[in-house]
């Protein structure tokens, strides 16, 4: 994909993400891979639903901004990402409701965050990682990932929102919507004695779909 393309690409889905209520304001943060090994960033401080393609942040390969508008804040959070997972090609960062709520419930698994409820946010996202409040920006949240070595593609940061890491931009787009569809779901059912999938269902879609599952 040419790069024109794929900062058109990143705009369009953000926007369909902020048209949908999935973030918020100007929350949230994306990011991809160039061609050329470098990035493409949502600037700091601007909304989803208006990105503009031309005033992305442009990283070279070597980190260094060389183009666009100052970039988020929580660029420490996506390089992790990138440096320790080979295969990610874009990182994408919500606000979401579902999902921060569901963080801040006392029986929320740190280890496991999402409850078995459906076949596709196992195989889209494997286990995610529940980690701890962070303050917005807060380097230790990269090292946080970075803690991780890779092996898992999403985490959810604790009464703040998701971080999902996909192949390319529309693959981390559709994980992340399925995190946040999946955190309704247990939002929806919590006090109820809903049937979530067995553990050897579960083990099934790991094995039949290769979804990494660490642990």
């Amino acid at each position: 994909m040419s790069e024109n393309d794929l900062r058109e690409q990143i705009c369009l889905l953000a926007k369909s993400l902020f048209d949908r209520g999935l973030t918020h304001g100007s929350t949230g943060n994306i990011s991809a891979r160039t061609e050329d090994g470098g990035l493409l960033v949502s600037p700091t401080g601007t909304s989803f639903g208006r990105l503009d393609p031309g005033r992305l942040s442009r990283f070279d390969a070597k980190g260094t901004l060389i183009s666009g508008d100052p970039p988020t804040k929580e660029m420490p959070l996506h390089t992790a990402f990138y440096d320790t997972r080979s295969r990610a090609g874009a990182v994408v960062h919500l606000h979401s409701c579902h999902s921060v709520a569901w963080s801040m419930m006392p029986d929320a698994d740190e280890d496991d965050f999402l409850p078995p409820l459906t076949p596709y946010a196992i195989m889209k996202l494997g286990k995610v990682k529940l980690l701890p409040f962070f303050l917005p920006g807060d380097p230790a949240m990269g090292e946080a990932v970075r803690g991780l070595a890779g092996k898992r593609s999403a985490v959810m940061l604790a009464n703040h929102g998701p971080v999902v890491a996909g192949s390319d931009v529309e693959a981390a787009c559709n994980a992340i919507e399925e995190l946040e569809e999946t955190a309704r779901l247990a939002m929806m059912l919590r006090g109820v004695n809903a049937r979530s999938l067995t553990g050897e269902q579960v083990q099934s879609l790991v094995t039949n779909f290769d979804v990494e599952w660490d642990g």
